[in-house]
């Protein structure tokens, strides 16, 4: 192909699957505002290799996979940053505030609560309705990893949430 197609076909990509990468950000982080950066940092990294991306045979998959990992890595920042600054003021606890009333707001709240990849697997699997085959590649996992950890972790929000919050997430509630 020459350039102007392989640029074209990006683009192609971008518009399609931009939105989609920053929910998910959004949904792993937690982080309205660095879900655009994240999504985009990604597509960068993809235009860097879409001359053997544009091939595969998921090249969506590997986007997600991507989002994934640079979520992680905030992820892990922050919490790094966070002890840096506590251990610099010797804070004692943190103050935290009583849950929002907001359904959407709560959700939100259990999904930081629970381990990075029990989060993947439940956001992949019921925010954004991927198949288990489908979020397994995104990962770079295997199907009953993505199986029991996102059991793991629906079980874990059902235990921050209740039992008919966590059902009405998993059937429908993809608004949050």
């Amino acid at each position: 192909m020459l350039a102007d197609d392989a640029y074209a076909e990006f683009h192609d990509f971008f518009e399609r699957h931009y939105a989609e990468l920053a929910r998910l950000a959004h949904l792993l982080t937690g982080e309205k505002d660095a879900a655009d950066d994240l999504a985009a940092d990604a597509l960068v990294a993809l235009w860097q290799r879409w001359d053997r991306l544009r091939a595969a045979h998921h090249p969506v998959a590997y986007a997600r996979g991507v989002v994934a990992n640079l979520a992680r890595e905030r992820i892990r920042s922050r919490v790094r940053e966070r002890r840096r600054v506590a251990l610099f003021w010797s804070l004692g606890t943190e103050l935290v505030e009583g849950p929002d009333v907001a359904a959407v707001l709560d959700v939100r709240a259990a999904l930081t609560r629970l381990p990075f990849r029990k989060r993947t697997c439940v956001v992949m699997r019921h925010a954004l309705d991927l198949s288990e085959k489908d979020t397994a590649a995104a990962l770079g996992i295997s199907v009953g990893t993505v199986k029991s950890q996102t059991s793991k972790g629906m079980a874990e929000l059902e235990r921050l949430l209740g039992a008919e919050a966590v059902g009405e997430m998993a059937t429908g509630g993809r608004n949050w």
